[in-house]
């Protein structure tokens, strides 16, 4: 947490710098930007880095651009000699740097400006933290109860969510776990949609026309509910776009319009081959579609050649284990849909099994 890496071509200012702050931080140093670079890649991330503003070959500010795209998290410094008015004003307003100092910087001054960034980057990763981790968890409590309530939603969102995670991840993509919470909630929106409605979409039934009026509104439905929890304002929107078409369109977030086209061939090949299409019919069909991006339907595949290398087996209630996925849909005795096909097994769905098995000795899995 306390890193810092200093970049400067003048090896007497790395001394100097070395000298005066390496009892307070964990200092590392670099002499010009292409080892400055090379340190990040192989030492990095840092919390804080300062760079001199006039270097040979590569500027500060294209510096610590690189230095943002490699390690976004990392709270920029700049030192310079010169007075460089325009070369401040360019540095703040492509956001480059968290601070701008003069050279010769007072050993006090500096010291106050590395505290200050490395506070910056504290708030930064707790923000972070807090979205990863904290909303993700609460989000996924929020995804069981709709497992409990409509289990043929919510195995549809699960499949989708393996889909989407594994394109995300094959296509190397930032912030992937706003498009997996995108997946996850995707269907949250069917609270609204009648069941037998949804039974006809899971198992690829053709609707009417009233019927799919009532289906697509899940979409808005959804971005409603998504709308009123902080910081979820892209997640929401990715919802509300989920059957876009790719384009280029302007006025839409990058992530937005990637989040929700992620989610439209997640979904379309979802119902495809709900219908019981062949997966490689499937997978031609969409590879000839203009409306999908080719690579995401290249990453979809690799997904789907992961998938199929799992082992089917029967179990009983007692052997189940999380993470398991359901391969046929599961009823009580009563005809009750306890858990259904293609959803993942969580805790919250085994103490379901569990209570029905406990007052049910003839359920069968």
């Amino acid at each position: 947490m306390k890193q810092v890496l200093c970049v400067d071509d003048d090896p007497n200012v790395l001394q100097a710098f070395e000298r005066q702050f390496r009892k307070r931080f964990e200092i590392r140093t670099a002499q010009g930007p292409a080892l400055g670079l090379e340190a990040i890649r192989d030492a990095g991330p840092f919390a804080v880095v300062v760079s001199d503003l006039r270097m040979p070959v590569m500027d500060g500010i294209e510096f610590l651009s690189r230095v943002r795209q490699i390690s976004p998290d990392t709270v920029r410094v700049m030192l310079t000699g010169q007075a460089d008015l325009d070369a401040t004003i360019a540095a703040v307003n492509q956001g480059n740097i968290f601070q701008f100092l003069n050279k010769p910087c007072p050993a006090d001054v500096l010291g106050r400006a590395l505290d200050s960034a490395l506070e910056q980057h504290r708030l930064i990763t707790a923000e972070r933290e807090l979205l990863e981790k904290t909303l993700h968890g609460s989000i996924g409590v929020l995804s069981e109860i709709l497992s409990l309530v409509n289990p043929p939603a919510f195995s549809r969102a699960e499949r989708v969510r393996r889909y989407v995670r594994h394109m995300a991840e094959s296509l190397g993509l930032a912030d992937q776990w706003q498009y997996e919470l995108a997946a996850m909630l995707s269907q949250i929106g069917c609270v609204t949609v009648p069941p037998e409605v949804l039974d006809k979409v899971c198992s690829g039934s053709p609707l009417n026309s009233e019927e799919a009026a009532i289906f697509a509104s899940q979409s808005r439905v959804g971005h409603n509910l998504l709308a009123k929890i902080p910081r979820l304002e892209a997640v929401s929107e990715m919802v509300a776009r989920q059957r876009t078409a790719w384009s280029a369109e302007s006025g839409v977030p990058d992530t937005v319009r990637i989040g929700s086209h992620l989610l439209r061939i997640a979904l379309d090949f979802d119902e495809q081959m709900a219908r019981g299409d062949s997966l490689e019919a499937v997978l031609k069909e969409m590879r000839n579609r203009r409306e999908y991006n080719p690579s995401f339907v290249a990453a979809l595949e690799q997904v789907q050649v992961e998938e199929a290398k799992r082992e089917i087996r029967l179990l009983r209630v007692s052997q189940l284990k999380t993470k398991m996925i359901i391969s046929a849909d599961v009823f009580s005795r009563t005809g009750l849909l306890l858990l259904a096909k293609g959803q993942e097994v969580t805790d919250s769905a085994l103490a379901r099994l569990a209570s029905f098995a406990a007052t049910d000795r003839k359920s069968v899995v």
